[in-house]
């Protein structure tokens, strides 16, 4: 009986390029998960869309593919953030995202990707992109740095700037350090894009749940004027009683 010989093809490597990676991404697309992307962001020339285009990719297959492209070069990263497509900018931070959250990332990569980010902040006009970015790639790489370029973006006239100034800081209180959190907080107290307040809020609940008083003694100097979903997310984690007495606060 003759012998059947199998023969094993060998796998490729992927190529770590932004021409790759939109190749790979374009075989999730579904035109059924581009209507339910669609119902959640503004896109088109509006204030927050800046024009973006939608491919129709879940996330979780976006951050897996993400995950295979670690160690793409920083040149190739920046054209995935200048694509118009939405989910090709996500993928371009979720790769730098995913390297800074590994301990085993160098230093110098850690600056690359961290300078990348503010480079270009002009293709981060999203709040996801911004949520995506901001908690390792800005937080964790200046923790032990000067923040003073946390307080520069919270006056920025860009929405996104100021939402990474904020949500910089969640790094910073998992570290029991809520300092920047309510000074930050105290520049955009009155800001009037609801994102903000949702992201200012978010982080004031945060802080106070390691520093309760501070978040009180915030809120009692505030609460009156700030605004309502700002104040309405700083104190969810309130009793009922405690809860009333804020919004009662709040001035119509």
């Amino acid at each position: 009986m003759a012998t059947i010989q199998k023969t094993t093809k060998a796998i490729s490597p992927i190529k770590l390029t932004a021409k790759e990676f939109i190749q790979k991404l374009k075989t999730y697309q579904s035109d059924i998960e581009l209507k339910k992307i669609q119902r959640y962001f503004k896109s088109g020339e509006g204030e927050y869309g800046h024009g973006d285009k939608f491919m129709g990719v879940k996330m979780g297959q976006l951050f897996s593919l993400a995950k295979e492209f670690e160690g793409m070069p920083v040149v190739e990263i920046e054209k995935l953030l200048e694509s118009r497509i939405h989910e090709v900018r996500a993928g371009g931070v979720s790769i730098m995202d995913k390297e800074s959250r590994n301990k085993k990332t160098s230093p110098e990569r850690r600056k690359e990707f961290y300078e990348l980010y503010m480079r270009r902040h002009d293709r981060i006009n999203n709040w996801d992109l911004v949520d995506l970015g901001c908690l390792h790639m800005t937080g964790s790489y200046l923790y032990d740095k000067s923040h003073t370029i946390l307080y520069k973006l919270a006056k920025s006239k860009n929405i996104w700037e100021r939402r990474t100034a904020i949500l910089s800081t969640c790094y910073f209180i998992r570290q029991q350090d809520v300092k920047d959190t309510f000074k930050i907080a105290e520049l955009l107290v009155k800001d009037k894009e609801d994102l903000v307040h949702k992201a200012t809020g978010w982080m004031l609940r945060f802080a106070g749940t390691k520093e309760p008083k501070k978040l009180v003694a915030f809120l009692d100097k505030y609460a009156a004027t700030m605004p309502r979903t700002l104040l309405r997310y700083s104190i969810e984690h309130f009793d009922k009683k405690k809860r009333e007495y804020y919004l009662g606060l709040k001035k119509s």
